[in-house]
């Protein structure tokens, strides 16, 4: 959830956000200004380079089969597209050609209808794992076509307004401005200057990234930790009470031990061994069968080695703490009851 909500912030390799005055768009909430403010904001000092952006969810049919994407539209040679691909060539022509993950299921040359107007856009271009925070497939456009989708009225609507002779909406609106900023100027005094002249909101990547990861997924995140926090719960009192049984049904052989003279921590040693073997066991096969079935799992899932032997700590305390009942059941029993019948 971390990795997608920040894989667009990120994959823009932006500087700074140029964005509607007193809002914390265009991911955390909406954002709109004028297509002129990327020229303005281009020639600011330190302003190396800056790209117009929109971004905006689409759902379409495609063969009967319901479709959504994320689409992100972008100028041509300016910041803001995507930033590898994996097959097919970069947009070339100004309309209807598309670049989209691969997690949407479509081919190279494949044409997708978007839109109120059903025009149609070939997919020339593919990306991998790029996809949004609610794990729906990123595609790319160019800025034309994108204002378009987002900005379009349906052809009733529009003979609607002709007619009742109401102006129809500019299509020349963007949701934010993407500026790399020169290396020898700093980049708070060129988002302070944008702030005070040009009344425009600035957050720096450092800043646009806080906000994602913070605001945006941060109730996903509780109620995912909740979850883990309720399983692992779980996990610990079937270890304890799995632990707790087979130390009963040892109770008479445990009893021998302590009178042939074993020591405590040798009885204590071996419930600790079978509570450890029952986790470590789940564990591993846990930890295999997540990978047999990555490909298949229908949210991008990424395995990170720190986070695995977190979860591999995590199992071993687990493991440690079912073993208690066991261990206190062994340690108050009779040497005497070996003898009894």
């Amino acid at each position: 959830m971390i990795d997608e909500a920040l894989r667009q912030a990120r994959a823009a390799n932006a500087d700074l956000w140029v964005i509607q005055p007193g809002t914390n768009g265009p991911f955390a909430e909406s954002s709109r200004i004028p297509g002129d403010t990327r020229e303005m904001v281009a020639r600011t000092y330190g302003i190396e380079r800056a790209g117009a952006v929109t971004y905006q969810s689409v759902q379409t049919t495609l063969e009967g089969v319901p479709l959504r994407l994320y689409i992100i539209g972008y100028e041509l040679n300016r910041p803001g597209g995507p930033d590898h691909l994996v097959a097919g060539r970069d947009i070339m022509r100004k309309r209807y050609e598309m670049i989209v993950d691969q997690s949407a299921g479509l081919a190279l040359g494949q044409e997708v209808p978007l839109g109120t107007h059903g025009h149609k856009y070939t997919i020339v271009g593919m990306t991998r794992n790029n996809t949004t925070s609610a794990g729906d497939p990123v595609g790319y456009l160019t800025l034309r076509d994108a204002q378009n989708l987002q900005f379009e009225l349906a052809p009733p609507s529009e003979r609607r307004e002709v007619a009742r002779g109401g102006a129809l909406q500019t299509n020349d609106q963007i949701n934010a401005v993407i500026a790399k900023v020169s290396p020898h100027v700093p980049r708070d005094e060129i988002a302070a200057a944008l702030s005070r002249w040009k009344h425009l909101t600035t957050l720096t990547q450092e800043q646009q990234e806080n906000l994602l990861s913070t605001f945006v997924i941060e109730k996903s995140r509780k109620q995912m930790g909740l979850v883990m926090v309720l399983l692992v719960i779980v996990s610990t009192v079937i270890i304890s009470l799995i632990v707790y049984t087979m130390t009963m049904d040892k109770l008479r052989s445990i009893a021998t031990l302590k009178l042939i003279g074993a020591p405590d921590r040798t009885i204590v040693g071996l419930i600790v061994q079978q509570a450890l073997s029952l986790g470590l066991v789940g564990f591993f096969a846990g930890l295999t069968l997540v990978l047999v079935f990555l490909p298949y799992f229908p949210r991008r899932l990424v395995l990170e080695p720190a986070s695995i032997a977190v979860v591999f700590v995590i199992t071993v305390v687990m493991c440690l703490a079912a073993s208690v009942l066991g261990v206190r059941l062994a340690m108050k029993v009779d040497p005497a009851s070996a003898l009894a019948g």
